[in-house]
């Protein structure tokens, strides 16, 4: 194992940097769950410390529960937990949650009327005058989510913060709103923590995250969301479920989405209500296609 010196002249202390590298490792995988870690002679010649700060920084991944350490045994990596959630449904965290017998928490950041937002939730919502959402999502008190919404002001005039507290937004749709939230697009990337989001989580800054983002529609084509969602990438795991006819399941949109959309929508508002059913099942089926390729 190579040498990795502590930086003495930094004010963390010596334990605490030996204690962030090897909880990096730990989350990437590098020192795998279950995994023994090396022992406190290997660790005192790997970073030029003494053994009272090698004890101190297992100390502190063993009180976080990064670690684990049975008496009289060397301390190996913790098995986390992990949850999963199907991203080609619509359905939000919630109530994928709620169906599998999970507590999801929530808890509101901000709920803000603003007149600009990023261009993609622009685009998407086709107006600048939107509600910008920002909650945690967590499990048993472990924030697994942090998650950015987009929505039109006009359509949800009246929301407010202490109607989400613990609660879906795609059920408050329906029940306040009368709208039902039937299909959507979404991509995924890799992205590292921004110091906001990293300190919403409980994870250090720069670490990977899962960032799912996309758009809502509802029964008619007109759109209801944008939204980021960035995930603990230690903790969540993305399943897709695929068809066996097919090669390749495809999560990107293609970079004219909204735009199609909203014309869409604009001329089935002009058709006759024969054609705008036809034109629906046509588009509903097309969006099938889509999610299954």
């Amino acid at each position: 194992m190579n040498a990795m010196p502590v930086d003495r002249s930094a004010p963390r202390p010596l334990h605490a940097q030996v204690a962030d590298v090897l909880r990096a490792q730990i989350r990437d995988h590098t020192i795998a769950p279950g995994e023994t870690l090396p022992s406190e002679a290997a660790l005192r010649e790997r970073f030029g410390v003494s053994r009272s700060v090698v004890r101190q920084a297992l100390s502190t991944l063993e009180d976080e529960g990064t670690v684990r350490r049975a008496r009289g045994r060397a301390p190996v990596a913790a098995v986390r937990t992990e949850h999963h959630r199907l991203v080609q449904r619509v359905t939000g965290l919630f109530d994928q949650f709620s169906a599998e017998g999970l507590s999801l928490t929530t808890a509101v950041v901000a709920l803000t009327a603003v007149e600009t937002g990023i261009p993609a939730a622009e685009e998407h919502l086709g107006t600048r005058s939107l509600l910008r959402l920002e909650r945690v999502r967590s499990v048993d008190g472990d924030p697994l989510s942090y998650v950015r919404t987009w929505l039109p002001a006009d359509r949800f005039a009246g929301l407010e913060a202490s109607m989400l507290a613990d609660a879906s937004l795609h059920r408050l749709m329906e029940s306040r709103f009368g709208v039902v939230p039937t299909s959507g697009r979404r991509q995924i990337r890799a992205v590292p923590a921004a110091p906001e989001i990293a300190r919403e989580l409980g994870v250090p800054e720069g670490m990977p995250l899962l960032l799912l983002e996309g758009g809502t529609f509802d029964r008619s084509g007109a759109p209801l969301e944008w939204f980021e969602s960035w995930h603990r990438s230690d903790r969540v795991v993305f399943d897709i479920e695929a068809d066996g006819a097919t090669d390749q399941v495809n999560m990107a949109p293609g970079p004219a989405l909204s735009r199609r959309s909203e014309t869409n929508h604009r001329e089935n508002t002009k058709a006759p209500e024969l054609e705008r059913a036809v034109a629906l099942a046509e588009e509903l089926r097309a969006e099938l296609d889509r999610l299954r390729a």
